[in-house]
């Protein structure tokens, strides 16, 4: 017998308790009857998936089919919920692996801090070195409202919950103590079966502000100064001796970003008003917690004059905080503290416009910005630790103090977005009333850029007091007025960025510059920049010709005068570029599209360094391997050098948000990989590093032009150039039902069309996933292999043999290839063959159903030819496993969801009048949304 500890054994455990109690509440709840169909239902799923018998699949279907509306439902509410359940479990024992491997002693994990310091210390990076790169750094994870997220604040409250109970789990309990655990447990599982799973009407903008900040309460604001503390300690900063003083905040390098409230592109929702009112949410959260903390720091500092001596400075604040009970007249911490709570409170009147504070606090001056509260806070640490009380300062006030350095008064920096040509809408209405030019849309490039030139160095206002203006102008000119107020009352880090979706031109930047001189953010006149003034101008390229197009761009716009000064002046020398992963995705395919980013970044670094101007990539990559996803760690290791270089922001979105940042201990790893990869990305021997890419790039870049270009041509010949393509993708896939599904407060299209140029990316992405097929994760890789294989001339083994030395020594291409195994492993075309008949014309079925079953088989054996492996996932067993364990769950929903959008649309077609039967079904459909992306994971 094999005495090999089972390293999965916990985990299932948790998955089988979970399962249990879900049961129980199930067989209480419904019934035994139509929990014996559950059972029923997931024991002939799981033997299909372990045996593959053509009989047990027949058997699923046959069930499937055979039940009623109310019963469809229950069943699918069942196995999303264990897929819930069971993410949950997957999330606490990659937390529990972690602690174990280090409680074991055992070398720090890849991606961890103490990991990435460790190699760069061992690189022989000096300290100094890597203290100076901190001082400057930048890293931001910015939190989008894309609609992917199909899960409620409601059952991720559950959720949470749920979690911490699983945790409880690992300490030592009597018997007592173990009932009330699982009686807890079963309590939040019931809570979650009788939870509405579904919203019933869409997200408003403010739902997504207040589902945003939700993360903040239970994960950012707690855990970014523990990761702080720990940076200190790996990097020498904190000695260790804990009765020394702990460390001076650290720079704010990591800090949050936000588009919820300012990203109006193809969104009437947002406005002036809403981002006025997610600053004001942003201001009260933090606030609150601010509040709270020196609320429970008077608590704690019961510190007495009698016992020890206090710094005249701490004296002094504790004589201004206004409290003269006798009882704490020999206690100088708690009077200084309630002074600074009267002055928070009153901060939190004026700028979140409510009362936060949860006591009665006395009238006091508000703080005139958070520099204000942290030197009074650094007072009262000072002062502990100049009288022996190192200890005190290290627990609550210690974190604090790092908070207050990320998150000021505005938590999260909110990044304006809108499209080129609504700018250009605008400007044109301005020009024409204001007599400046008549038709500004009808003018040439180089005209553009002279007039707009021309207005930045104009002293006299564009816009009039005297005129009204079209509604979409007026909305323009708001939205960057609320910016200007939100900079003077919040700071200039509560909005940064104005980004330009659509970039095609240096106009299109210059544009932005005009509005915001109209508007209060840049200085009219052509007068010097000062420091922070006004937005930085994002450029967003998106598409294969914008990314291909972008280096030019921004090489023309760094050349002109009055950008040069801005930059430098006004910009501390960087400049921002966006790089869309979705829509360059939509538009040439998954390998065109790496390849295009990677292209254009490499080009963007020789521009930005013949400028002397720091680049900043800002990385718009979402849940999918099509749009982006995949390890973040191992994409930023994977970047040219020179394009991370301390500088790094990159999108959260839809799901991924809830799936990275749910959970306090995962969200602290990911925030972790993403400093780890940034400081050994910045910090590699930049000149070797360049070297070793030029010489890879020269080896192995005609190659893969060769791969784009036939991935590209074979992408595109499917998507937007076979007849019936389009027809074929809104049958096969639940794309019209996620249009229904109130996930967002975006609508699904750019334009009132059907037409896939004009469909948004992200429910592009999310209905094939839905659909098992996957396909923005690797169409067209396969023919591109296997036509440079078969090239005449040469040796095809050669070839191969170059294939593999790519997939080995080249990052990019490696990285690439695994993210592109993750989405076939998923990949079902069984399931896929059963969506495919729901398309009614059977010729056109046949037509590219066949296209698509013939790539996939050509894609997964090219992967394997150059990996070298007979299995999917060979190297990475546990993701294997994952993904075999669940999938026997997500099928019995595919199958529902097939079933019902067949009703759906039969009775759709008859324009028969709804009924409470239609709605069953309809919700129906969108409870197998849900479940289906819970079980995948990344789906969005």
């Amino acid at each position: 017998m094999s005495t090999t500890p089972d390293t999965d054994l916990p985990l299932r455990d948790d998955i089988r308790l979970l399962g249990r109690l879900l049961g129980d509440i199930v067989r209480a709840a419904e019934g035994q009857g139509i929990f014996d169909t559950i059972e029923t239902v997931r024991r002939t799923a799981v033997r299909f998936r372990r045996d593959g018998n053509a009989v047990d699949r027949r058997a699923l279907e046959s069930r499937l089919k055979r039940l009623s509306p109310d019963e469809t439902n229950t069943v699918v509410r069942a196995f999303s919920y264990f897929l819930h359940l069971s993410n949950i479990a997957e999330d606490r024992d990659q937390n529990l692996r972690r602690r174990t491997e280090a409680l074991a002693g055992g070398p720090p994990p890849r991606g961890s801090l103490r990991d990435a310091v460790g190699r760069i210390r061992g690189a022989g990076v000096a300290q100094s070195r890597l203290r100076h790169l901190l001082a400057g750094a930048l890293v931001v994870p910015v939190l989008t409202a894309h609609p992917t997220e199909v899960q409620r604040k409601s059952t991720l409250d559950v959720h949470r919950e749920i979690a911490r109970l699983l945790q409880e789990r690992d300490r030592p309990r009597t018997g007592d103590e173990d009932a009330e655990l699982l009686q807890a447990m079963l309590g939040r599982i019931a809570t979650l079966w009788q939870t509405r799973m579904l919203r019933y009407t869409r997200l408003t903008v403010a739902d997504e502000i207040e589902n945003a900040l939700s993360y903040y309460r239970s994960t950012f604001l707690p855990v970014i100064p523990q990761l702080y503390a720990h940076l200190a300690r790996l990097l020498g900063r904190d000695g260790g001796d804990p009765l020394a003083a702990p460390p001076e905040p650290l720079e704010p390098f990591l800090r949050m970003g936000s588009w919820i409230g300012g990203d109006r592109d193809g969104n009437p929702n947002v406005d002036a008003g809403t981002l006025r009112q997610a600053l004001l949410r942003q201001t009260a959260i933090a606030l609150e917690f601010y509040l709270d903390e020196v609320h429970a720091l008077g608590a704690e500092l019961s510190l007495s004059t009698l016992l020890t001596p206090a710094s005249p400075e701490l004296l002094a604040l504790a004589e201004r905080g206004g409290d003269d009970s006798p009882h704490r007249a020999d206690e100088p911490y708690r009077r200084a503290l309630v002074g600074v709570y009267a002055r928070l409170a009153a901060t939190a009147r004026e700028l979140a416009g409510r009362e936060l504070a949860r006591r009665a606090a006395r009238p006091a001056e508000p703080y005139a910005d958070p520099a204000e509260f942290a030197a009074d806070l650094a007072v009262v640490a000072h002062s502990l630790t100049a009288h022996h009380a190192a200890p005190i300062a290290r627990l609550r006030l210690a974190a604090l103090r790092q908070a207050v350095a990320v998150f000021g008064f505005h938590l999260a920096t909110i990044d304006l977005r809108q499209s080129s040509d609504v700018h250009e809408r605008t400007l044109a209405e301005l020009f024409a009333r204001a007599g400046v030019q008549a038709d500004y849309a009808a003018l040439d490039e180089a005209a553009r850029i002279e007039l707009l030139r021309r207005e930045l160095a104009e002293a006299r206002p564009l816009v009039s007091p005297w005129f009204d203006y079209g509604e979409e102008t007026t909305r323009e000119l708001e939205i960057f007025r609320a910016a200007a107020q939100a900079r003077r009352s919040h700071g200039l880090r509560a909005v940064q960025h104005a980004i330009i979706s659509h970039t095609e031109s240096v106009s299109d930047l210059l544009e932005v510059l005009v509005l915001q001189k109209e508007t209060g953010l840049v200085a009219p006149g052509g007068r010097p920049p000062a420091a922070g003034e006004g937005l930085i101008v994002v450029p967003l390229f998106e598409t294969i010709p914008d990314l291909r197009n972008g280096p030019s761009i921004m090489a023309q716009y760094l050349d002109l005068p009055e950008v040069k000064a801005r930059v430098r002046q006004a910009q501390d020398g960087v400049q921002e570029v966006m790089l869309g992963y979705s829509d360059s995705n939509k538009d040439g395919g998954f390998l065109t599209s790496n390849w295009s980013l990677y292209h254009a970044e490499r080009a963007l670094v020789e521009v930005f360094a013949q400028r002397k101007v720091r680049l900043r990539l800002f990385h718009g990559r979402g849940g999918t391997v099509g749009r982006g996803g995949g390890s973040s760690y191992d994409a930023i290791l994977a970047q040219p050098p020179g394009t991370v270089a301390g500088q790094l922001r990159l999108t959260e979105q839809g799901e991924v948000i809830q799936s990275k940042y749910k959970d306090a201990d995962i969200g602290r790893w990911h925030l972790e990989l993403l400093v780890s990869a940034t400081l050994e990305a910045s910090l590699a021997d930049a000149g070797a590093a360049a070297s070793a890419e030029d010489t890879l790039f020269e080896r192995y870049g005609a190659t893969m032009d060769f791969l784009s270009e036939r991935a590209m041509q074979t992408y595109r010949a499917l998507v937007y150039e076979t007849p019936g393509f389009t027809d074929y993708f809104f049958a096969s896939t639940p794309i019209l039902e996620i249009a229904d599904l109130n996930i967002g407060s975006r609508p699904a299209t750019r334009k009132a069309s059907s037409r896939i140029e004009d469909l948004r990316a992200i429910p592009w992405s999310f209905s094939w996933g839905q659909c098992r097929l996957l396909l923005p994760g690797w169409y067209g890789v396969g023919a591109a292999i296997e036509a440079y294989l078969d090239q005449p001339g040469g040796r095809r083994r050669d070839r191969v043999r170059h294939l593999r030395e790519m997939a080995r020594d080249w990052p990019f291409f490696r990285t690439l290839l695994s993210n592109m195994e993750m989405v076939l492993a998923k990949t079902d075309l069984a399931i896929a063959s059963r969506y495919a008949q729901l398309v009614p014309d059977r010729a056109l079925r046949a037509r590219i159903f066949g296209a698509i079953r013939d790539e996939l088989t050509r894609t997964i054996a090219a992967l394997k030819l150059v990996t070298g492996q007979r299995q999917l996932l060979a190297d990475n067993p546990a993701l294997a496993r994952a993904i075999r364990d669940r999938i026997a769950y997500i099928d019995p929903l595919n199958h529902l969801q097939i079933e019902l959008i067949r009703r759906h649309r039969a009775r759709r077609g008859t324009r028969a009048k709804p009924n409470a039967t239609d709605e069953r079904v309809h919700r129906g459909i969108h409870l197998t949304i849900n479940g289906i992306s819970a079980g995948l994971r990344n789906t969005g």
